[in-house]
């Protein structure tokens, strides 16, 4: 903790959102004691609403009463207010750096797999896949680009830096994709470097836990809509 002192953090979330999943890596690869405050986003409860009157979304930080919205920023709060291991490097150009890949992972990868889960069309969904894995083939090359693999293993080079955690976060939609589809993202045969790049970060002791269980919790939330909207389809289909 900053300052070697007591201090109250707490981390408003659900647990199968990748965003507040990326916090919470953050705050564990920083080896910061938290609670996490699950939310039903069905029911706001008031503490979001006001630690959050703008977006009313999660993740919220809130560290000593003072509220941190949004997984990218909150991640970066994490890393300046707390001691341990840090995830953004000092030199300014390394740093930018970083933040453009995670800049791109959100508004590439995370936009375009966004599309595969909303498509309301197998088309749709198609084009949504597609464009995810041209997504996919642009980030192997950035990471090849921010470690020199043969000595780095990590976006952040020897240890898991800022980058690391902000894929992270997708880490167990990547398995529970594969679960559920087949499609393996991260293919080795085709993006060997992100293939073992996500073997690794899943090994972490770190990442293990606050994310050991969430692939197989995701795959069974995922039947369970499916079976709903079957049902339902079904249902709609009787009443013509």
């Amino acid at each position: 903790m900053a300052g070697g002192e007591e201090e109250e953090v707490k981390l408003l979330g659900t647990w199968a959102s990748p965003f507040v999943l990326r916090a919470q890596l953050a705050l564990s690869f920083k080896g910061v004691s938290f609670e996490n405050v699950d939310e039903d986003l069905g029911s706001k409860s008031d503490l979001l609403l006001r630690s959050n009157p703008v977006h009313k979304a999660v993740p919220v930080l809130i560290h000593n009463g003072r509220p941190v919205c949004e997984s990218l920023v909150i991640v970066q709060y994490v890393d300046e207010a707390f001691a341990g291991p840090p995830l953004l490097p000092a030199d300014p150009h390394e740093r930018a750096v970083a933040r453009f890949w995670a800049a791109f992972i959100m508004d590439e990868l995370v936009a375009t797999w966004q599309k595969v889960f909303r498509a309301k069309t197998e088309a749709e969904k198609a084009e949504g896949m597609e464009q995810t894995l041209a997504a996919v083939d642009v980030l192997e090359g950035g990471l090849k680009e921010c470690s020199m693999l043969e000595f780095e293993p990590f976006f952040g080079g020897d240890n898991v830096g800022y980058v690391d955690v902000v894929l992270g976060g997708a880490v167990p939609w990547v398995y529970g994709t594969e679960a559920l589809s087949g499609t393996m993202l991260f293919d080795a045969g085709r993006v060997p470097l992100l293939a073992a790049w996500l073997e690794r970060f899943g090994e972490l002791d770190a990442a293990k836990a606050v994310m050991a269980d969430v692939p197989t919790r995701l795959v069974e939330l995922a039947k369970m809509k499916q079976a709903e909207a079957a049902a339902a389809a079904a249902a709609a289909a009787g009443d013509c």
